[in-house]
């Protein structure tokens, strides 16, 4: 019992899952942060009973949409697993996916996106993948959702930085890695690729 407390504990304390904020057509917002989810130390059943117990009665009512941020996250470190998100989505409410709108899906990388083309319309019935939208930059995101209202970390915004100086990064032509603006570049094929996994 006291394993099944700390982890519900964690994931309230980490902020992973958060209702803040509003769209520009009104819509309430669930913030995720994927780098936040400690995928290896959290079970799925604690997962969904948190979701159950704290977000999803706040999603009952009324349309609302999912800014999800993928910026930082590591497989070995944040990705609960193919299956375990599976789940996760099959635990949710019938009323809450009818009230889902959209999910910006913000800093997706190649690997993400190649996974989702491939497995998305298997992991996600129910019209979830028409729903997403991947938002390359914090400005694109803008566009749909009202910037004071939504608290994203600054490591967001420093890889979106980072994005502007190598936008290579985004189809995974360029390592991710930090880099000091203005130093002279290793030739070296090595950095021409992402070092990610999928993420």
């Amino acid at each position: 019992m006291c394993a099944h407390i700390s982890q519900f504990e964690l994931i309230e304390k980490l902020e992973i899952f958060k209702i803040k904020g509003k769209e520009k057509r009104g819509h309430k917002l669930l913030r995720i942060i994927g780098k936040f989810f400690p995928g290896r130390s959290v079970s799925v059943e604690i997962v969904k009973k948190y979701l159950e117990e704290k977000i999803y009665p706040k999603l009952k009512e009324k349309p609302f949409s999912v800014v999800y941020v993928h910026t930082g996250v590591q497989r070995s470190e944040n990705f609960p697993g193919i299956s375990a998100l599976r789940s996760i989505y099959e635990g949710i409410p019938i009323e809450v996916k009818e009230n889902l709108e959209a999910v910006y899906f913000v800093h997706p990388g190649l690997q993400a996106r190649l996974f989702l083309a491939t497995f998305g319309r298997f992991l996600f019935s129910g019209g979830l993948y028409g729903k997403l939208k991947y938002v390359n930059r914090l400005d694109l995101l803008w566009e749909h959702v009202r910037r004071n209202e939504i608290e994203i970390p600054e490591f967001v915004n420093d890889h979106d930085e980072d994005l502007e100086y190598r936008p290579m990064m985004d189809y995974g032509l360029e390592s991710d890695h930090p880099r000091v603006y203005g130093a002279p570049a290793v030739d070296s094929p090595v950095s021409m690729y992402s070092m990610r996994c999928i993420s």
